[in-house]
C-alpha cells in the first residue's frame, strides 16, 4: 500500500512562485519564540549550527546524538531546499534550566522545585486577551486557496521508517467543542499529504478527537487550525492531558503570569496564538483520510502505521518573515524532546490530584522521562495510617493527571528522593515483597502507540503496576534501620570538598542518623 503521497522530481521542489504573500505592515519582527531564545542563549544554552543540514533525517540524527545527556537547543539556521527558514530542535531536552525559562522561572537546583513551581502556577488560569489580527505577527504573509504550498516549510523526516515528512511535531493544534464551544489546544503528529493537504493524527479519547466527532456527527467539517513556530510554553500546555472541560489557553496565561495574545479567525472562527511564527488554518470533512505514518514515536518505537488517518484541507497560511519550525523528536529514553517537560507536568499534576483529593504525607511526586515521559510515577510519602502507601498508589494511578497511559505508579517513604532512580530501585528492592507489594489494574486508558499490546486490536486498553516500596506499616518501628550519615560528618566533608581534591560539587543529602550509638 502507498503509504505518502509521492512526489516526482518535478513536483518536489515547492511551488514558492506560489507562496508570494501580501504583507501586512507592521513593527518589530518579534515572536515569543524569539524572546524565549534570547533567554536561552543568554544561559549559554543555544546552539546555532550554521552549517547546511537536511531536514530528511540528518537533522533529527544530530539532535538524537546530542540529546542523550545535556545539551543545548539546536537552531538550524541553513536548511537544506527552505533558505530563509530555520528549525529549532532539543527545545527543552533533558535540561533542567530550560525546563524553568519555559515555565518563566530562573533556574533552579532541584526537579522537585520546579515541580513546585509548576503545581502552583496551574492553579491560577486566566482567560487569553483578543487583540486585533493586524497586531499578530502570523499575518506579515498570508497565502489562501490555490496559492498554498505547505512544502515551502521545512518539514522533517525523523526515523528511516517514517511514512513521510512531518510538519506537525513541535505544535499547537487548535480546535473546538461545537456543542460547549471549549476551545481545545493538543499536539499532533501531522504528516504532508500534499500542497494544501496535511495529516492529523490524533488518538482516541484526546480532545481533539471527540471535537471532530461531534463535528462530523452533525454532518459538518470540524475547523482546525495548527500553530508552529511556538513559544515552547504553549508547546508543553498542548502537548499534556489537562481537564477535558477547559481550554488550554487559560493554563498558558496563568503559568505565564499574563493572558495569551489570541485573534479570531474570520475563516474558521477560532481563536489563534497571535505571536506564533507559523499557522495554517482549514478543516477536517467527514470520509476524507489517507494512510498516514508510520512515525517514530514518544515510546522508541513506530507508532500505529498506515492507518486512515484524517486530514486538514488548508484554506489559509499565516506566517511571518523568515519563520522558524519548531520541531520536537520522539525518541527513546532521555533524547525524548518531551520527556522532562511531561514528567515535570504529569508530577505537578498528580501531586496536585492528591492534594485535592485530601490525601495527607505527600513529600514528592516524579515521573521518570528516560521512561517516555509518563511510564512511570514515583510518589514519595510519609506514611501516617494503615493502607496509607495503597491509597496514594491506587489514587495517583487514575486520578485525572496518571490516568493516560502511565504503566507503573511505585510509592516510596519520605527518605527517598522520588527523582533519584537509584533511590528508588534501592527502595523496590529491600523494601517491596513481591507477594504482596504488587497490585494490577486492568482495562485502564492506553494509547494506540503503545506497542507492547498486541495484537494492536486491543489497543487503546491497558493495565498499570503498583508497586508499594514503602516500609511494611505495620512493622515500620521495628523495621531494620538504614544506614545514614551523620549530619556533622557530612558537613565537615562538604566544606573540605575542595581541599580534599575531590572535583565537581558534593551530592546533597537531606536525611541523616538522629540516634546517638549505645558504643560511643
Amino acid at each position: 500500500m502507498d503509504m505518502s503521497v509521492t512526489v516526482s522530481a518535478a513536483e518536489g521542489e515547492p511551488q514558492r512562485e506560489k507562496a508570494e504573500a501580501k504583507t501586512i505592515a507592521r513593527g518589530a519582527n518579534a515572536s515569543d519564540l524569539d524572546a524565549w531564545l534570547e533567554k536561552v542563549e543568554a544561559l549559554g544554552e543555544l546552539k546555532r549550527i550554521t552549517a547546511e543540514v537536511d531536514p530528511d533525517l540528518e537533522a533529527a540524527t544530530i539532535t538524537y546524538l546530542v540529546g542523550g545527556q545535556k545539551s543545548p537547543a539546536l537552531l538550524f539556521e541553513n536548511i537544506k531546499g527552505h533558505p530563509g527558514h530555520r528549525a529549532l530542535y532539543n527545545m527543552i531536552g533533558c535540561n533542567l534550566s530550560r525546563f524553568c525559562l519555559m515555565i518563566g522561572e530562573q533556574p533552579v537546583d532541584h526537579p522537585l522545585k520546579a515541580v513546585q513551581i509548576l503545581q502552583n502556577k496551574l492553579g491560577r488560569k486566566m482567560p487569553p486577551k483578543e487583540i486585533s489580527p493586524d497586531q499578530a505577527i502570523c499575518n506579515q504573509n498570508i497565502v489562501e486557496g490555490d496559492d498554498i504550498d505547505i512544502r515551502i516549510f521545512p518539514a522533517q523526516r525523523m526515523w528511516p521508517l517514517d511514512g513521510g515528512m512531518y510538519l506537525g511535531t513541535g505544535d499547537a493544534v487548535i480546535t473546538k467543542d461545537p456543542e460547549t464551544g471549549r476551545i481545545n489546544v493538543g499536539t499532533y503528529r501531522m504528516m504532508i499529504k500534499g500542497p494544501r493537504e496535511v495529516g492529523v493524527y490524533t488518538s482516541p479519547g484526546k480532545d481533539a478527537t471527540i471535537d471532530r466527532e461531534k463535528w462530523w456527527k452533525m454532518g459538518k467539517p470540524m475547523p482546525i487550525a495548527a500553530a508552529y513556530g511556538i513559544d515552547p510554553l504553549l508547546f508543553l500546555v498542548a502537548a499534556t492531558s489537562l481537564p477535558k472541560t477547559e481550554c488550554e489557553y487559560d493554563y498558558y496565561s496563568g503559568i505565564n503570569g499574563a493572558p495569551i495574545e489570541v485573534f479570531t479567525s474570520d475563516l474558521t472562527g477560532l481563536p489563534l496564538p497571535a505571536r506564533a511564527e507559523i499557522v495554517l488554518e482549514g478543516f477536517l470533512y467527514p470520509d476524507e483520510t489517507f494512510a498516514e505514518g508510520p512515525f517514530g514515536e514518544f515510546t522508541g518505537y513506530y507508532g500505529r502505521p498506515s492507518g486512515a488517518t484524517p486530514f486538514m484541507r488548508v484554506e489559509r497560511v499565516r506566517y511571518r518573515d523568515n519563520p522558524t519550525l519548531t520541531c520536537a523528536l520522539m525518541a527513546d529514553t532521555a533524547a525524548n524532546e518531551a520527556g522532562l517537560f511531561w514528567a515535570a507536568l504529569r508530577s505537578a499534576g498528580v501531586w496536585a490530584d492528591l492534594q485535592k483529593l485530601g490525601v495527607p504525607g505527600i513529600k514528592g511526586v516524579w515521573s521518570i522521562p528516560e521512561a517516555a515521559g509518563w511510564g512511570i510515577t514515583v510518589v514519595s510519602i510519609k506514611q501516617m495510617y494503615a493502607g496509607h502507601a495503597p491509597q496514594v498508589m491506587a489514587l495517583a494511578a487514575q486520578c485525572t493527571a496518571g490516568a493516560y497511559f502511565g504503566k507503573y505508579v511505585i510509592v516510596v517513604d519520605d527518605d527517598i528522593d522520588p527523582t533519584n532512580v537509584n533511590q528508588v530501585l534501592w527502595a523496590m528492592a529491600t523494601r517491596s515483597r513481591p507477594a504482596q507489594s504488587i497490585d494490577i489494574l486492568r482495562e485502564t486508558w492506553s494509547t494506540y502507540l503503545d506497542p507492547s499490546l498486541n495484537p494492536p486490536e486491543i489497543r487503546p486498553w491497558g493495565s498499570k503496576c503498583l508497586i508499594n516500596a514503602c516500609m511494611d506499616y505495620r512493622f515500620i518501628k521495628s523495621f531494620s534501620k538504614r544506614t545514614k550519615l551523620s549530619k556533622d560528618a557530612y558537613e565537615n566533608v562538604v566544606a573540605r570538598w575542595q581541599e580534599l581534591g575531590l572535583s565537581g560539587t558534593p551530592p546533597v543529602i537531606s536525611v541523616f542518623e538522629d540516634e546517638k550509638s549505645s558504643e560511643v
